[in-house]
């Protein structure tokens, strides 16, 4: 079972997040969801999607959604797996990722579970997919992200494509989702591949 750590921040675009959760937990993977305060906020405001303050009940509502083997972590829960490089799961993806969480992440900030397993990520050379949701970017969100890049991190916005005709604003958010499966080799069918059978 592929063990992936997932982030969820406070930038818009909590539909990614919670359709990639979903797709992870449908693949079969362990999830180690990362939740902050302001992700919390922007789900109830985006999604009318109101996480519980108790991570078990979060996890409970969560998979009431779609079953698998989730494990929920607040902010400052310092002894979560994903806080040691002695063990670090699979790959990480914090989706949405706000601009704030990106430079904290990209100084080496590790102030909050979050950064401290995206900094995990960057030393043990493991897989780290952010997904801003963002624009435009500012000079110094360019610089920050080409110093995550430089460091092995794998920067993917929320930039749908349309080439395949969505039907519906979920088919937009899937694009998006299945170009991060793609990046830590979660196999999906969320949409038709290019130069494929449409």
């Amino acid at each position: 079972m592929k063990r992936v750590t997932l982030a969820w921040t406070g930038a818009s675009g909590m539909a990614y997040g919670v359709r990639l959760l979903d797709c992870l937990l449908g693949a079969g993977c362990r999830v180690d969801l990362l939740v902050s305060q302001a992700a919390r906020i922007v789900a109830r405001q985006e999604l009318d999607l109101a996480l519980p303050g108790d991570t078990g009940e979060l996890a409970a509502m969560l998979t009431a959604r779609q079953p698998g083997e989730l494990h929920v972590y607040g902010e400052k829960e310092w002894f979560a797996p994903a806080a040691s490089g002695s063990n670090p799961a699979a790959a990480m993806v914090v989706c949405p990722c706000t601009m704030g969480s990106l430079a904290a992440i990209a100084h080496g900030m590790a102030d909050n579970l979050i950064e401290r397993a995206a900094d995990v990520m960057l030393k043990e050379r493991r897989p780290l997919i952010l997904v801003p949701r963002e624009t435009p970017f500012s000079l110094v969100h360019l610089r920050n992200m080409t110093q995550l890049a430089e460091a092995g991190a794998t920067i993917l916005p929320a930039n749908p494509g349309f080439y395949h005709r969505p039907a519906s604003v979920g088919e937009v958010v899937d694009f998006v989702v299945a170009r991060v499966l793609d990046q830590i080799g979660v196999a999906n069918v969320l949409l038709p591949r290019w130069g494929g059978d449409v």
